[in-house]
């Protein structure tokens, strides 16, 4: 796990029937609950050597596609290959070949963690040592407590081990650092780097836009079923604005900053602000000019440049989710981390 190297190019992509194929392939996939569309016809690829977020609002449709992609659901229509592979079909071929990191349970509550890793270790032909993958994820302190005596930040390192132990091609993470203190997500971080080093075709969901904006090669924004957005974090970010973002009090005389600046002044989220006029210096001054006046904090000033947020924001804050397709997913026993069966 800790042995680092460079990247893998494109060459070095899983070869299906002679030729290169990306690691993970989805091709006008649909999947429909009863008269609800959760995912409409969405198309994306994940390389091998990369990690690959996949960002949405809750009910985006972003769970039911990486379902799909387990095998854990069957497409309504379309196609998804992992490694070449349906997931569905050929889905005692792929497992070997595949990790999945759940958010939350798939684990027997009293098993202690040297237990209940030595045992998925023993699923797999060629494991990692399950001591060295132990203390890698930082547990060994923790090898002899059970699941329910651990931290949420623990287990969630613990659901990584697991994913790991039996050296995937392709690792789907489910928010892997939820839950998790500043100390874990630099070494899930660090763990996540390690795994694309060695060629590894990471596919990460997240609510978290930080930590996206950190680990990305590629990224891929839905919403209502449907791609908005994909492309590397600085294509996304990419181009020159028309606005003043800031961040400040959540009180903000919203219409008494537009006056003052001649433009209108969008809430994003709370504390978060878009102001709809040229980012030039004047206008940057009149904005700063008119919260000091005030006595209000300012923090995190963006005039001409975007960050993976604020693209997100741009993108799903105008389209409100009417049904979510969450209700729906596959429960997480029968998504439990196991053997193949």
């Amino acid at each position: 796990m800790g042995e680092h190297g460079s990247r893998r190019s494109p060459a070095d992509r899983t070869h299906c029937y002679g030729h290169a194929v990306p690691a993970i392939e989805v091709n006008d996939l649909t999947i429909r609950y009863g008269d609800l569309t959760a995912v409409d016809q969405v198309v994306f690829t994940a390389e091998a050597g990369e990690v690959t977020v996949v960002l949405g609002p809750n009910g985006a449709g972003k769970t039911s596609t990486i379902e799909c992609l387990e095998g854990y659901r069957r497409p309504t229509s379309g196609s998804v290959r992992v490694l070449g592979l349906d997931p569905f079909s050929d889905r005692s071929r792929l497992l070997p070949r595949i990790g999945v990191m759940l958010q939350e349970g798939g684990v027997y509550t009293g098993i202690r963690v040297g237990e209940v890793v030595q045992l998925f270790a023993a699923y797999h032909r060629d494991p990692l040592d399950p001591g060295e993958l132990v203390d890698r994820v930082g547990l060994s302190s923790k090898a002899r407590t059970t699941w329910r005596r651990l931290s949420g930040g623990e287990q969630q390192r613990l659901s990584l081990a697991l994913a790991l132990v039996g050296r995937p091609s392709v690792a789907f993470l489910d928010e892997p650092t939820a839950g998790v203190d500043v100390e874990g997500r630099l070494l899930i971080r660090e763990i996540v780097r390690d795994l694309v080093d060695r060629g590894v075709c990471v596919l990460l969901a997240t609510h978290d836009l930080e930590e996206a904006e950190k680990l990305a090669d590629h990224v891929i924004i839905i919403d209502h079923g449907e791609v908005v957005a994909a492309g590397r974090p600085l294509e996304l970010v990419a181009g020159e604005t028309d606005h003043i973002l800031f961040s400040g009090p959540s009180t903000l005389d919203l219409e008494g900053l537009g006056a003052a600046v001649g433009g209108k002044v969008v809430e994003l989220s709370v504390g978060e602000y878009r102001v709809e006029i040229a980012p030039d210096p004047a206008n940057v001054a009149a904005v700063t000019s008119w919260l000091a006046a005030r006595d209000l904090a300012i923090a995190d000033l963006r005039a001409g440049r975007q960050r993976l947020d604020d693209v997100f924001l741009r993108l799903t804050r105008s389209r409100p989710v009417e049904g979510t397709a969450r209700g729906n997913s596959t429960n997480s026993q029968e998504r439990a981390q196991g053997p193949p069966p």
